[in-house]
C-alpha cells in the first residue's frame, strides 16, 4: 500500500510539511498548487526537496474549470493546461488532477466534455503526463463519479483516467458500490477523507470539516472496499480540509493521518480477506477486558493530599512495590498505585504536571498482540528501566501525557501482584466501590479527534456523538468512547476559564481529570464515605427541586439524594446516580456512580450543574492554595 497526503492537509511552511510527512511514514505527497505558489522555491527545487526526503510527488492539483467551455475560454483553458504540464515536468511528476468545472460559462454535456478530454489526452501524451478527472460534488454539471467515469470512458484515451474522492461520493450520498463496475486501471488516483454528519452546503462542509478516515461519520471503509475490488493498486492519499488541522502541529496531524490510513486498510482486509491489500500483517483490534490499575505520579511531599482523598473514599494501603517507591491502594476490584519515586519516568511526569494520573493498565486478551498493533499504528513504545526480577510490562505512550500498560490473563503478566509487589492483605471492602466505571480525559478541543482516533483504532470500540457541555465561561465538547470494559470520556476545552481549560493550564497538559468508580449501593457508599471525611462536592438545592419535577421522583428519594449530594438521571433503559469530590490542587477529582437497568450514559444533563458547583467550590483566581 502506497500512502500519500495532500500538502493542504497540514499546517506549516512547505519545508515543515515535508519533514512531518516523512517522519509520519508516508510514501508520497500531493502538491496542492497554492502551497507551491506560496513558497519561494522553484519547481525544480521543490521536486528535489521532495525526493531528498525520500518521498515522491504522487499528484499535482488542482486544475479547475477546464471542460465544456465556449471560446475564448476554451482556448485559454488548453493554454493553461500546457503551462501546467511544463511545470509538472520540472517538478518531476506525471499525474495531475482536473476537477469538474464550476465555471459559469460551462456548457455541460457528456460528449462535449469527453471530446475536450480526448484532445487534452493527445497533448498530455506528448508531454508524458496523465490526467485524472474528478467529480466535485458541487460541480456545475458533473457532480457524481458515475458521470465523471462516463466522460473518461467516452474520451477513450490512455492518458485520461478517473480520480475518486471519498468525500465527493459519500458527501452527496452516492452509493460507493457503483465504483466496483469501473476498471481498476482507469482509476488513476484515490483520495480519502471522512467528515462528521452535518447538514450544510457541500462546498463549505468540504472546505472546513473534513477529517481523517475513522474520525467522522462517512462510510470510508465501504468506499475503500469498493475501490480495492476494482483491482486498483495505486496510492491511497489523504486530502483533508479542516480548520483545526490547519492550526495544529504538522507532525501530529501527519502522524494521525498515517495511522488512519493503516487502520482503514486493516479494516478493509479483515472485511474482505480475499482482497489483495499490500499491508504488513499485525493483530486485529480487541476489546479491553478490565482496567487493572491506575497509577498516580507524585512526590513524597505531595502524596499525602492524594492519599487522604483515597482514604476518605474507602481505599486502604494494601502493599508496596518491591523495588520502587510505589504504594498499592485497594478497594473491592480497584487497584491504585501512588508512585513517589525521586527519579525515572514517574518523577519526570510529576515535575511536568504535578500530581496526576501517569499510567493506566488495561487487561486485554493478548497483551503482546495489542502492543504489536499499537506499534504498527504508529504508537510510541514506552520502555523504562526495570529491575531484573520485575515483569516486562508492554507499554505505549497514550493519548495525552499518560502511558498505557498492557496486561493479560494468559501470561506471567497475570501475576503482577505476586511478582512485582508485596501485598499485605487482600482488597478491603472499604466504602463499597467495586470497579472503575470510566476515566475522564481533558484535552484542548483541537486534539479531540486525535485522541478519539487513538482509542478507536487500537481497540475494538464505539464512540458517541459529540455533545456540548455548558460551562459558565465557555463550551466544552464531550465524547464518550467504549472499548469493551474500558470507558473513556473525552472533554475538549476551548476557553481557559472553563473548569476543563483551567485543569489543562494548572497541570501543564495532564490528561485524566477525574476517575469514576462504581458501586452497587450509592447511598451506603455515600454514608460510609461521609463517615470517613470524604470532601463531597455540594450541589445546590435548586437542582433537586428541578430533578424531582422532571422525573416525577418520590420526595423521599429526592431528600436522600440531596442529603448525600447525589445527582440523578434516567432514560428508557434505566437509572443513573452520581456524586463527586471537590478537586485537589491542580483540578483532579473523583466521581462515584451507580448504574441500574441498561443505562449506558454518563449523566450528561447533570454536567452543567456539576460544573457550576465546582465553580463555586474553587478558590478565587490569584488566591494562593493552602
Amino acid at each position: 500500500m502506497k500512502t500519500s497526503i495532500a500538502t493542504v492537509s497540514i499546517s506549516g511552511s512547505f519545508s515543515e510539511k515535508l519533514v512531518a510527512i516523512q517522519q509520519a511514514g508516508f510514501d508520497g505527497i500531493e502538491i496542492f498548487e497554492q502551497d507551491f505558489l506560496a513558497s519561494d522555491f522553484s519547481a525544480r527545487e521543490v521536486g528535489r526537496m521532495v525526493r531528498d526526503h525520500g518521498l515522491e510527488i504522487t499528484l499535482f492539483q488542482p486544475f479547475r474549470d477546464f471542460e465544456g467551455l465556449p471560446e475564448p475560454f476554451r482556448a485559454r483553458a488548453f493554454a493553461r493546461a500546457q503551462r501546467k504540464f511544463d511545470l509538472m515536468e520540472e517538478l518531476g511528476t506525471d499525474l495531475v488532477l482536473f476537477c469538474s468545472s464550476c465555471h459559469p460559462e460551462a456548457l455541460g454535456g457528456i460528449d462535449r466534455a469527453a471530446a475536450d478530454f480526448h484532445e487534452l489526452g493527445e497533448i498530455a501524451k506528448d508531454c508524458g503526463i496523465r490526467v485524472g478527472y474528478e467529480a466535485l460534488c458541487w460541480g456545475r454539471h458533473i457532480n457524481d463519479h458515475r458521470d465523471a467515469w462516463e466522460i473518461v470512458r467516452r474520451a477513450d484515451h490512455p492518458n485520461i483516467g478517473l480520480i475518486l474522492d471519498s468525500f465527493h461520493t459519500l458527501g452527496r450520498g452516492v452509493d460507493p458500490q457503483t465504483i466496483r463496475r469501473i476498471p481498476g486501471d482507469k482509476i488513476f488516483f484515490v483520495q480519502l477523507a471522512d467528515a462528521p454528519a452535518i447538514d450544510m452546503d457541500l462546498l463549505y462542509w468540504s472546505r472546513h470539516f473534513r477529517n481523517m478516515p475513522g474520525e467522522g461519520d462517512l462510510d470510508v471503509t465501504g468506499f475503500t472496499r469498493a475501490v480495492m475490488a476494482t483491482g486498483y493498486d495505486g496510492p491511497l492519499s489523504l486530502e483533508i480540509f479542516n480548520d483545526q488541522f490547519r492550526a495544529g502541529l504538522p507532525r501530529l496531524i501527519a502522524r494521525d493521518g498515517h495511522r488512519s490510513l493503516v487502520a482503514l486498510m486493516d479494516r478493509v482486509r479483515r472485511a474482505e480477506p480475499a482482497m489483495k491489500v499490500n499491508l504488513p500483517a499485525f493483530p486485529a483490534a480487541e476489546p479491553v477486558e478490565k482496567v487493572e490499575f491506575v497509577e498516580f505520579a507524585t512526590s513524597q511531599e505531595d502524596a499525602s493530599q492524594l492519599e487522604t482523598l483515597l482514604a476518605s473514599a474507602g481505599f486502604e494501603r494494601a502493599g508496596r512495590h518491591l523495588t520502587k517507591q510505589v504504594a498499592l491502594w485497594r478497594q473491592g476490584g480497584v487497584n491504585l498505585l501512588v508512585n513517589s519515586e525521586a527519579e525515572g519516568y514517574a518523577h519526570s511526569a510529576w515535575l511536568s504536571h504535578g500530581t496526576h494520573v501517569s499510567e493506566v493498565a488495561l487487561i486485554v486478551p493478548d497483551a503482546a498482540a495489542t502492543f504489536q498493533r499499537a506499534v504498527a499504528l504508529g504508537g510510541e513504545p514506552h520502555v523504562p528501566p526495570r529491575a531484573p526480577q520485575e515483569l516486562d510490562i508492554p507499554g505505549v505512550r497514550g493519548a495525552g501525557s499518560n502511558v498505557l500498560r498492557l496486561l493479560d490473563s494468559q501470561t506471567p503478566l497475570a501475576r503482577i501482584w505476586d511478582i512485582d509487589f508485596a501485598v499485605d492483605h487482600p482488597a478491603p471492602q472499604g466504602a463499597g466501590l467495586v470497579g472503575t466505571d470510566h476515566l475522564a480525559q481533558t484535552m484542548a478541543y483541537e486534539d479531540m479527534l486525535s485522541w478519539s482516533l487513538f482509542y478507536t483504532t487500537l481497540f475494538t470500540g464505539q464512540k458517541t456523538p459529540v455533545v456540548d457541555v455548558v460551562d459558565p465561561e465557555g463550551l466544552v465538547r464531550s465524547q464518550a468512547i467504549r472499548a469493551g470494559n474500558l470507558r473513556i470520556t473525552l472533554n475538549g476545552a476551548e476557553a481557559r476559564g472553563t473548569v476543563a481549560g483551567q485543569f489543562l493550564h494548572d497541570t501543564f497538559g495532564s490528561s485524566v481529570q477525574h476517575i469514576a468508580f462504581t458501586t452497587e449501593d450509592i447511598f451506603a457508599t455515600a454514608a460510609e464515605m461521609a463517615a470517613r471525611g470524604f470532601p463531597f462536592l455540594r450541589i445546590g438545592a435548586n437542582y433537586y427541586d428541578d430533578v424531582e419535577a422532571r422525573f416525577g421522583l418520590d420526595p423521599r428519594l429526592t431528600e436522600r439524594l440531596r442529603v448525600h449530594n447525589i445527582m440523578y438521571d434516567e432514560d428508557a433503559a434505566g437509572q443513573f446516580m452520581q456524586f463527586y469530590s471537590t478537586a485537589l490542587p491542580g483540578g483532579f477529582f473523583l466521581e462515584i456512580v451507580q448504574r441500574a437497568g441498561g443505562y449506558d450514559g454518563y449523566g450528561a444533563p447533570n454536567a452543567p450543574f456539576r460544573i457550576a458547583a465546582q465553580k463555586r467550590a474553587m478558590q478565587p483566581r490569584g488566591m494562593p492554595r493552602t
